[in-house]
């Protein structure tokens, strides 16, 4: 997706709306905003936007997830953010079979939502068939998962283990793969891989202490490969 699409941001709390909105405007796009999801799906039908920054916990009877199923049912083809603080990982769990790959937690710092747009955005410009290091399969990964094409998602991160299969973040990605399929066991698997190749990798840790001791009140951690941070910031 060319970064020319505008981005809403829906939010009950005013003051994430801005700060959020604060950080879109690098990407030089309109921005929307809608404080329920009543408010956000009447301004879908309005413009054409490209990508959706959606809280998980809304006011009302409609939450996050019923915003995101009814996005799905009507606007596939929109990128969807996923705002959490509140949410449980059936919620989480649920988002990820509907599409939404991407969550950021409250409270988060502006060059972090920043960074995460940018990477959405630019996700639909990648080549599939030049594809050739681990971070464009795991991104690949993600906009599969997107379009809901789970086993392509996991075949795109078993490409990115077989190129560097000492690095954690594909196998936490595949523990999230096999949660989102109900696969408890296996996804336990992959997390414990991800452990053992990084004992410190948080993202992993979460995921398995969750499961392990049934912490159904915090969400699913994607995480970032710590050496991918180190690479982008070499």
């Amino acid at each position: 997706m060319a970064r020319t699409k505008p981005i809403l941001i829906v939010d009950d709390e005013k003051n994430i709306r801005l700060t959020v909105a604060k950080a879109m405007e690098a990407f030089g796009v309109d921005i929307g905003e809608a404080g329920s999801g009543e408010e956000a799906l009447s301004r879908i039908k309005e413009k054409d936007y490209g990508v959706i920054i959606l809280d998980l916990k809304l006011p009302g009877g409609m939450d996050g997830i019923e915003v995101l199923r009814q996005v799905r049912e009507t606007r596939p083809d929109i990128h969807v953010i996923m705002i959490s603080a509140y949410g449980t990982v059936d919620s989480a769990v649920e988002a990820m079979k509907l599409g939404a790959v991407d969550f950021i937690q409250k409270p988060f710092a502006v060059a972090e939502i920043r960074e995460l747009v940018a990477k959405v955005m630019d996700r639909d410009l990648l080549d599939e068939r030049r594809a050739a290091d681990y971070a464009t399969y795991i991104e690949l990964a993600k906009r599969s998962i997107g379009q809901r094409l789970f086993d392509a998602a996991v075949e795109h991160v078993r490409k990115a283990v077989s190129l560097d299969p000492t690095r954690p973040e594909a196998f936490n990605l595949l523990g999230v793969l096999m949660e989102v399929r109900h696969h408890q066991p296996e996804a336990q698997e992959q997390y414990r891989a991800a452990l053992a190749l990084d004992p410190t990798y948080e993202p992993a840790r979460k995921n398995l202490n969750r499961l392990v001791h049934r912490k159904w009140g915090e969400g699913l951690a994607l995480g970032v490969d710590p050496k991918a941070k180190k690479e982008e910031g070499a």
